[in-house]
């Protein structure tokens, strides 16, 4: 199991979350992007720009929808590394594409419920709006998203 603040350097890949407010991006909006993407700007605070700076391309993260959802609603990949943010040079962004809905939106409830998830960033540091997510976290997430063990290291589609 990957501790937090590890990047899973010697695996396949790390795991990210991705949060943001449907109003201002939606899961919608990130898919219409297509394989093209979108550069995931705004991010203000020191610790989510750390975890951006630490994005590999090909890694993945959950889409989480704040706001009144609260819940992971898809899957994203980094297509472009940090950069600077196009909306102020002197953050950092990334680039992310859509890569599959999730069957069934997990709530933040849900996540809250399951205890193998209690240490989870998005539990204990809610306001954080770019997480990492350790490999089991992703395995129990995306079973609980429908999309079962064979996607729990999806690569692709």
């Amino acid at each position: 199991m990957t501790r937090y603040g590890e990047t899973n350097r010697g695996s396949a890949m790390a795991y990210w979350l991705l949060k943001s407010e449907p109003e201002e991006w939606s899961w919608t909006q990130q898919v219409a992007e297509g394989r093209d993407g979108a550069e995931w700007t705004g991010i203000r605070n020191f610790s989510a720009q750390n975890n951006l700076r630490a994005m590999r391309k090909g890694e993945q993260a959950f889409f989480y929808h704040t706001g009144k959802e609260r819940a992971i609603v898809g899957i994203v990949r980094v297509i472009a590394e940090a950069h600077p943010d196009s909306t102020d040079s002197a953050w950092r962004a990334v680039d992310a594409a859509a890569v599959r809905k999730l069957p069934t939106p997990v709530s933040l409830d849900q996540i809250k419920a399951d205890r193998r998830l209690a240490g989870m960033p998005l539990v204990r540091l809610p306001r954080l709006s770019v997480q990492p997510v350790s490999d089991d976290e992703w395995r129990i997430i995306c079973q609980m998203g429908g999309l079962g063990r064979q996607h729990s290291g999806m690569a692709g589609r």
